[in-house]
């Protein structure tokens, strides 16, 4: 493989090389990449085997015309749900995503490129492993699995965009390896690239490579700064998918309801202590229980120890229709803290565990966004002191966080999105 294969292929797995990553919880990073090389072999075959030779029997039939569109690509639940109201607002726009690709609830409502063509590529694997073990060392071979799953999606992209000539492609994902392979095609492709921010970005993310990007606030445009070069235009839009929810701030004085949400990170019986803890603490709270979309493990016992914990399923229930029932949060790494403090939510960062991976991983302590709790006694403490008073004015320690909040475009950022990404198309024609 050529030094310019390796080069593009090591900017496809980008956060894959990352110390971030390298040191993650193996509960996390077994599913992902597993510990055991026999266990990466046999992920590799049955990848292979089963969903790329399955997928030539799979015929694709698309509902819409991908040639010509805008194409909004998604990569998960939370990218779909970030990009769905531009397929409404932009004509000739068509939601677009990888063959397998799992989008939760979304499955049936995404067009498909398929990756049948991927399978002839494998034959780069050799001199892709050979190459990156000269500039990665040990985690090319700790993560081969991973490097073989990337093989073969910027070739098939490429030939996608030369044969459907998409308009444009917006993006809300700029990290995944099919999302930055499909960046590095459609730079080779002449294809123009807008990227749509999600959720809260982090330093580890790669450089912001996109002809024009729509982001939150000033917080995700300095951490982009830290990563790299900022390529191509900005914009601060504010958080479009919040829109309909910053009008309905919740203004109760004290807090009742109390929302607790985890991720793949948080330890098991660490967040199952914690429950138990808050439960018994607080008996007059209603508290409700949210793993993350994609966490798989299964939380049944905590149904049978504590019937009355309420849970909701974040795989049917939107982060912002979940917060709103509620009046604080309680979580550790994730970006649900700053949804929650646009919705005037007491929001307490508390991490569930002891593994060394984050600490403050958005910095949302450290900027004084949320409370900060060490300890389950000092948890009790800050949940304690907001079931007596909870300040109506919250919400605005989000404004580095979001450009719009408290100026006229509060609750429009569709709007402004939308005007933009129109103004920006039409200059690409």
């Amino acid at each position: 493989m050529s030094n310019s294969a390796t080069a593009r292929l090591r900017d496809i797995l980008q956060l894959r090389f990352t110390d971030l990553f390298a040191s993650l919880p193996a509960h996390m990073l077994e599913p992902i990449s597993p510990a055991s090389p026999w266990k990466r072999l046999a992920k590799v075959l049955g990848y292979a085997g089963l969903r790329l030779v399955g997928n030539l029997f799979r015929p694709i039939r698309n509902p819409e015309q991908l040639r010509g569109a805008v194409w909004l690509y998604v990569v998960s639940q939370n990218n779909y749900d970030s990009l769905h109201f531009l397929r409404e607002a932009l004509p000739g726009s068509v939601l677009v995503a990888g063959q397998s690709k799992q989008i939760g609830r979304y499955n049936g409502q995404v067009n498909r490129l398929s990756l049948r063509r991927k399978l002839l590529y494998y034959g780069q694997f050799p001199g892709a492993y050979f190459g990156l073990q000269r500039t990665e060392g040990k985690r090319a071979w700790r993560f081969f699995d991973l490097i073989f799953n990337a093989v073969g999606y910027y070739e098939v992209y490429c030939r996608a965009l030369r044969h459907y000539q998409p308009r444009a492609i917006v993006f809300a994902n700029d990290h995944n390896d099919d999302a930055r392979a499909l960046l590095l095609a459609a730079r080779a492709c002449g294809v123009p690239t807008a990227y749509m921010q999600h959720a809260s970005v982090s330093t580890n993310f790669p450089p912001l490579g996109f002809d024009f990007s729509l982001l939150e606030g000033q917080d995700a445009l300095d951490k982009y700064r830290q990563c790299g070069p900022v390529a191509g235009r900005v914009e601060l839009v504010g958080m479009p998918k919040a829109d309909a929810f910053l009008a309905r701030k919740n203004q109760r004085p004290n807090v009742r309801r109390v929302a607790v949400a985890i991720n793949t990170l948080d330890e098991t019986e660490a967040v199952a202590a914690t429950l138990a803890h808050l439960l018994q603490e607080f008996p007059d709270l209603t508290f409700t229980f949210r793993p993350h979309p994609g966490d798989r493990r299964d939380f049944s016992f905590l149904r049978q120890q504590h019937p009355q914990l309420q849970f909701s399923d974040a795989r049917q229930q939107s982060v912002f229709e979940f917060l709103a029932e509620h009046d604080a949060l309680v979580a550790a790494d994730t970006s649900t803290h700053l949804e929650a403090t646009l919705l005037n939510l007491a929001s307490i960062y508390f991490r569930f565990g002891s593994h060394g991976v984050a600490e403050d991983y958005y910095g949302y302590a450290a900027r004084g966004l949320v409370e900060r709790a060490h300890t389950l006694p000092e948890l009790s403490a800050a949940l304690r002191r907001y079931q007596q008073h909870k300040p109506a004015d919250l919400y605005r320690r989000a404004a580095y966080y979001n450009a719009t909040l408290g100026t006229p475009d509060e609750g429009h950022s569709q709007e402004r999105a939308v005007r933009l990404l129109r103004e920006w198309l039409a200059g690409q024609t």
